[in-house]
This record gives C-alpha cells, sequence and structure tokens, in this order.
C-alpha cells in the first residue's frame, strides 16, 4: 500500500522539530526529487538533515571551508537563505 504525502502533511509530521518553515518546503521538494516513492521517515529525517542559518554555520560544524562542504554531503538551498545538510 502507498500513500501520497502532500507538502502540508509532511509540515505537520515535523510539528516541533527544528526546520523552519522554508527549510521543510525546500526539504520536502529535494526529497520528492530524488526519492519519489519513499515512505516518510521523520525520525530518519530528523536525523540525516540539519538546518543552519547559513552556509558559513554549516561548513563550520563540519571544520570546512564553505566552498568544501557540497564536496562532501548534500547541501539545500531554502528561500529564507538558509541550508539543510546532511549529516556525513
Amino acid at each position: 500500500m502507498h500513500t501520497t504525502i502532500s507538502l502540508s502533511a509532511f509540515r505537520d509530521a515535523f510539528r516541533n522539530e527544528t526546520f523552519s518553515y522554508a527549510g521543510l518546503r525546500a526539504l520536502f521538494d529535494y526529497l520528492e526529487e530524488i526519492e519519489p516513492d519513499t515512505e516518510l521517515d521523520v525520525v530518519g529525517i530528523r536525523c540525516t538533515y540539519t538546518e543552519y542559518d547559513s552556509l558559513v554555520e554549516a561548513a563550520r560544524d563540519y571544520d570546512l571551508d564553505p566552498a568544501e562542504l557540497r564536496d562532501h554531503t548534500e547541501v539545500i538551498l531554502c528561500d529564507n537563505n538558509h541550508v539543510i545538510v546532511a549529516a556525513f
């Protein structure tokens, strides 16, 4: 059995989580593009992806230059200038 989830339902599933409204939109679009038939796993997504206020902040967490971050992991740009980074 397969259930299609809307952006609204996706956002509702992450209620009280650390992702911004724009971050959830960017993450939803990204996951729909790379894994359209995957089951929603809120815990797995929350453990895999982190939203940062900027690329510089994300790179600092990994002790990398911002230009190098994309060479090591997935970086998703959000409409609010935040970035979402997959843990590595």
